[in-house]
């Protein structure tokens, strides 16, 4: 089992004993690729989807909410393309019996060559130290330029094949790559076939066709359909942005590396529209501001990079991912297209309804451009998981596993810990908790010696422990613990709100962008 494996298990072990992440329907033997998110899961979720909210809404006077049904009118995908090009490119090894979709194996196929060339540059850096440059490196270097030249050459070809949606040539593009089924070890494939991604149910009690809707695969079409509504009633002005977070459905034949990766999920999108012809300048500034909103969580920048799409999207312009170094390596996070008039030029055509903005001051009508920010909420999960988990080794020999998640991101943000289950430490400790609650979230825990409450607070990723002792009764302070340095200090009560709250808030986060 590879590092990375082993890395994935340990953190989905981690998240099921501390109440993270549950297997759906578990004591059915689960459902698979359905998770259900617990106590520490839940909040930490929330957080997540809160410090997008706020940093959307907020910070941009010019971007309002909107929360649209799951269920739609079936013409919606219709108009949309769902219904006819939402689909995977899948292929079976025949050997293992494996299904895979074929543009993801050829991706981690290029990405194999991404590494070495990734190895040869960290190679070049230390041989040359302070005299290294990168760029002149990279066009020299012979090993890097064969790596960087079969990476061309494979995404030349998948491009083409792709976009003309030539099966036959993205199989033959497998078999001349040389890719085996990780399972096998062998290159028997099957041809490749498309399959349609959206789940179907019936609407009332008659079935038949005429009465099939659709869980909905993204939230986005929810905005498009909504976009004249809402910039009536809030009153906007091009260019606004309609943001919605919610859920998301899509049957993934190939669902795995745990919440990376569901038939079930969690989107957090932005439309943004503007004027036609200013997309770009707009598609760049939302780059920008999206890779500044991860930044500011303090999680390593070398986590993050962007990658440009080989294939555009039916109704893109442009598309770039922010992808995250997740355990199982880099992977999409989060996607910037820019999306033209598509959408709203096809809800005009199928609706019969006329979908422009009317520009007051130039006195002109137009279909606005669509610059979209796309987050999926389940994978900045695990994004915040995997980087913030951490086993360490102490000074005195001990080990303890810690979640160094963003403060303001914690599910708890302080635990109130007495140092002993009398002497009325314990109605102290409440008092503390009811005077902070309203705040923040906040944990009572006078189970096991004072030590293990720590580990246990690590574990969950509590920034802060406050331990109440005999003198607190006298001197009014408490010994507050730092969960990154494991430093204590004596702090006054009265102090304790001032001083958690400029660790813990989320004012502190967003005031970073």
């Amino acid at each position: 089992m590879s590092n990375q494996e082993d890395r994935l298990k340990t953190l989905i072990g981690h998240a099921k004993e501390y109440g993270f992440v549950f297997p759906s329907s578990e004591i059915y033997d689960g459902l698979s690729a359905t998770y259900d998110y617990g106590p520490y899961g839940v909040e930490l979720k929330n957080n997540i989807r809160r410090y997008w909210w706020e940093a959307m809404t907020r910070l941009n006077a010019n971007i309002v909410g909107l929360d649209a049904a799951i269920f739609m009118h079936p013409t919606v995908w219709k108009a949309s393309g769902h219904v006819d090009a939402f689909n995977d490119p899948l292929i079976d090894n025949k050997d293992s019996k494996k299904r895979y979709r074929a543009d993801v194996l050829l991706e981690e196929h290029i990405a194999k060559y991404e590494d070495k060339i990734a190895k040869e540059v960290e190679k070049g850096k230390k041989r040359f130290a302070e005299g290294f440059d990168e760029v002149q490196f990279r066009a020299t270097n012979p090993n890097v330029k064969r790596a960087q030249d079969r990476i061309d050459a494979v995404e030349g070809r998948m491009k083409t094949a792709l976009e003309a949606n030539d099966l036959e040539a993205v199989r033959q593009l497998i078999i001349d790559e040389e890719i085996k089924c990780p399972m096998s070890g062998t290159a028997n494939w099957t041809e490749v076939r498309q399959f349609n991604l959206m789940f179907a149910t019936e609407l009332g009690s008659v079935s038949g066709e005429s009465s099939t809707i659709y869980l909905r695969p993204e939230t986005a079409q929810g905005i498009f359909v909504n976009f004249l509504n809402v910039q009536k009633s809030a009153r906007m002005k091009i260019p606004f942005g309609i943001a919605q977070t919610g859920k998301a459905f899509r049957n993934e034949i190939v669902a795995r590396q745990f919440v990376f990766r569901m038939r079930e999920f969690e989107q957090m999108e932005m439309q943004f529209f503007v004027k036609p012809g200013t997309e770009m300048e707009w598609y760049e500034s939302w780059k920008a501001k999206r890779i500044a909103w991860h930044k500011a969580l303090g999680m390593p920048e070398e986590n993050y990079r962007f990658h440009d799409h080989i294939k555009l999207a039916h109704y893109a312009n442009a598309a770039s991912d922010i992808e995250f170094k997740f355990p199982m390596g880099f992977k999409e996070l989060e996607g910037i297209h820019s999306r033209t008039d598509f959408d709203l030029k096809q809800h005009e055509e199928f609706s019969g309804k006329k979908l422009r903005y009317f520009d007051s001051e130039t006195n002109e009508s137009y279909v606005p451009y669509v610059v979209e920010t796309s987050i999926g909420l389940d994978r900045m999960f695990l994004a915040v998981l995997s980087a913030a988990y951490q086993e360490e080794k102490l000074e005195n020999g001990e080990e303890r596993v810690v979640l160094r998640i963003p403060a303001p991101l914690a599910p708890v943000k302080i635990a109130v810990l007495p140092l002993i289950k009398k002497d009325g430490l314990p109605e102290k400790a409440r008092a503390i908790i009811d005077s902070l609650k309203l705040d923040h979230n906040c944990q009572y825990d006078d189970k096991d010696s004072i030590g293990k409450r720590y580990r246990r607070q690590d574990a969950i990723g509590t920034p802060y422990c406050i331990t109440v002792d005999h003198d607190t009764l006298t001197d009014d302070a408490v010994t507050i613990r730092d969960r990154d340095t494991m430093q204590q200090e004596r702090v006054k009560i009265a102090e304790l709100s001032k001083v958690v709250s400029a660790k813990v808030d989320m004012r502190g986060l967003l005031g970073k962008l």
